[in-house]
């Protein structure tokens, strides 16, 4: 890992929020406003009563496994741990996965108030009765079973692995692996644990894209811009 920088907050006043230097700590309000939108579509009785059940037959394909429960509670660490340590040490990062994180979040806030969802894939009892479960049965009181599609935990792994891969600290291959097996197992635990269905997680990928558009924007105009140039010369 590249030798870490640390960014300097000494001079931060509340004045400097809109200044080149300090701007992306305005990101940061934006949690603010997405746990309101969030709670607030979480309590809303009409969703919960009157929901549209995300299912296709594939996943009674996908056994219950309260083991995958390890990865899914990881992407809290995944998530935090990433914007926490980009916000001290690499702000370029931060930025780009607090873009990310805005746009397709809001996006999927839209998508729940104006197509209703929810899943009833939850098994009634467990088969086996151990650590793992008993947190899974923790987790299901506390989460409830509505706004699934498309999947928070999907798009949150992406927000997390996309920026790493291009971040100054963990270009190498064996970062790259790692972000990417991680952001794999905690996609993939939330069908394992019946969280979410099938659906929910391909329904996450087209707003990824949408997301690592918004959030590269630049970087992608500037290479085309630089290769239709090149093309320009060429002729």
């Amino acid at each position: 890992m590249k030798k870490l920088e640390l960014v300097d907050y000494k001079a931060f006043r509340f004045n400097k929020l809109m200044t080149r230097e300090y701007k992306h700590v305005n990101y940061l309000f934006f949690w603010i406003l997405y746990g309101f939108l969030f709670q607030g579509v979480e309590h809303w009785s009409w969703i919960n009563e009157n929901y549209y059940p995300v299912y296709c037959a594939f996943d009674d394909l996908i056994p219950f496994c309260e083991y995958f429960v390890v990865p899914y509670i990881y992407w809290f660490v995944y998530l935090i741990g990433f914007l926490v340590f980009t916000f001290f040490y690499d702000v370029e990062s931060f930025t780009r996965s607090m873009r990310f994180i805005t746009v397709t979040y809001l996006l999927a806030i839209v998508a729940y108030v104006l197509f209703p969802n929810g899943q009833d894939l939850r098994p009634v009892a467990f088969e086996r009765n151990n650590i793992f479960s008993q947190i899974v049965a923790g987790l299901y009181r506390n989460d409830t079973n509505t706004n699934v599609c498309p999947s928070i935990h999907v798009i949150g792994s992406f927000a997390v692995m996309l920026p790493a891969w291009h971040s100054k600290y963990f270009k190498t291959w064996l970062w790259r692996i790692v972000f990417g097996v991680l952001a794999v197992l905690i996609s993939i635990s939330t069908v394992f644990l019946k969280q979410h269905s099938i659906i929910d997680v391909l329904a996450a990928v087209p707003v990824c894209v949408l997301g690592y558009v918004v959030a590269y924007f630049d970087v992608f105009r500037s290479k085309f811009g630089a290769k239709k140039q090149y093309q320009q010369e060429s002729i």
